[in-house]
């Protein structure tokens, strides 16, 4: 009828997918405060294993909304930007001024890089601007594990663990270059060798399972600045005269 407003529901399984994001990063959040670190660590990894499943699914069955897109990047900011922050806070930053500060900073420019990210419609099917904070989130969960791993105590050492977040801040709200994914087609025919490498890749992964994630989550953080290292390069070089 005239004059009546319509209803317009919400796709409910991408979104039942970001409710799990959410569910995990909750769950991380009061393992740090129980002392659970590595529970919690694994708990971070879970939600981005599900904040990635949720947008492909979106993506697959053209169940994309702009209701999903605030949930998600809600969920993400407690998933990726409280929890990780309360972690860390947990592990060796709670009787430090520069610990509150760098987990404040670093949860604020989480949410910078969110509010950003919606404001102008997205990245491009290449690249996201600045890093996404989901990576950031998994480079300190995996960089627990791999701590532990390694049987390192880094409680005493409060500056490394203050200046992981304020790099990881940094990065977030920087306008670096960092590649999506989102073209990415797994269920497409690939070569042989593509195949012959996936299973090295796994293979390796499942020896040094907590070393395997944390070298990967380094290796994409860091692609951003050495892309805007190489850029400024290439520029001084253009600029020197010959």
């Amino acid at each position: 009828m005239r004059g009546q407003r319509r209803y317009r529901g919400v796709y409910l399984f991408p979104n039942m997918l970001t409710a799990a994001n959410l569910l995990a990063g909750t769950y991380a959040v009061l393992c740090s405060f129980q002392g659970r670190l590595k529970e919690a660590a694994v708990a971070i990894l879970v939600a981005a294993f599900f904040d990635g499943v949720d947008g492909k699914v979106a993506r697959l069955t053209r169940a994309s909304s702009r209701f999903g897109t605030e949930f998600d990047s809600l969920c993400d900011a407690v998933s990726f930007g409280v929890a990780p922050a309360v972690l860390f806070f947990s592990w060796g930053l709670g009787h430090y001024r520069i610990g509150w500060l760098a987990a404040f900073l670093y949860v604020t420019c989480g949410a910078l890089r969110l509010a950003r990210f919606n404001s102008r419609g997205g990245g491009t099917n290449r690249y996201f601007q600045g890093l996404p904070i989901p990576a950031a989130g998994c480079l300190v969960a995996t960089f627990l594990l791999f701590s532990h791993r390694l049987g390192l105590q880094p409680q005493g050492h409060p500056i490394m663990l203050s200046a992981i977040l304020y790099a990881l801040s940094f990065l977030m709200v920087s306008t670096l270059p960092y590649p999506s994914f989102k073209e990415a087609e797994p269920f497409k025919r690939k070569p042989f060798s593509t195949l012959v490498g996936a299973i090295l890749l796994m293979v390796v992964m499942l020896a040094e399972f907590q070393v395997s994630l944390f070298l990967l989550s380094l290796l994409y953080v860091s692609i951003g600045p050495i892309k805007g290292l190489s850029k400024a390069m290439q520029r001084v070089h253009r600029e020197v005269p010959r």
